[in-house]
């Protein structure tokens, strides 16, 4: 798998997981930087539905209008993509620099 395949797999959540484990061998620092990012979205993803099923079971009506944000991390996958097809090192919008110098383990 070419590094530019990985890149674009891992903003595809839980094709993040073929990503790394299929691509280990041919891992260059673009694959490695869009590794991090999509992982990066795929936890803040997860977090964000967790914490609106709480708030659901207090309050039903505010849940639902902030389950709309949620349209908030398909649009970050979108560009993650475009920028892994344009080849470019780009961090996502809003939270990208955060994901920049974690996961270490995706390093090796």
């Amino acid at each position: 798998m070419n590094s530019k395949a990985q890149a674009i797999l891992s903003y595809l959540g839980i094709l993040w997981l073929i990503a790394y484990f299929c691509g280990k061998k041919e891992r260059d620092h673009f694959s490695i930087y869009h590794l991090k990012q999509g992982l990066g979205l795929l936890v803040l993803a997860i977090i964000f539905n967790v914490a609106v099923r709480l708030i659901a079971m207090a309050a039903p009506s505010v849940a639902l209008m902030i389950s709309y944000a949620g349209i908030l991390f398909l649009i970050l996958m979108v560009i993650g993509i475009i920028h892994a097809v344009n080849e470019v090192k780009k961090p996502l919008p809003i939270f990208g620099k955060m994901f920049e110098d974690k996961f270490p383990f995706i390093d090796q």
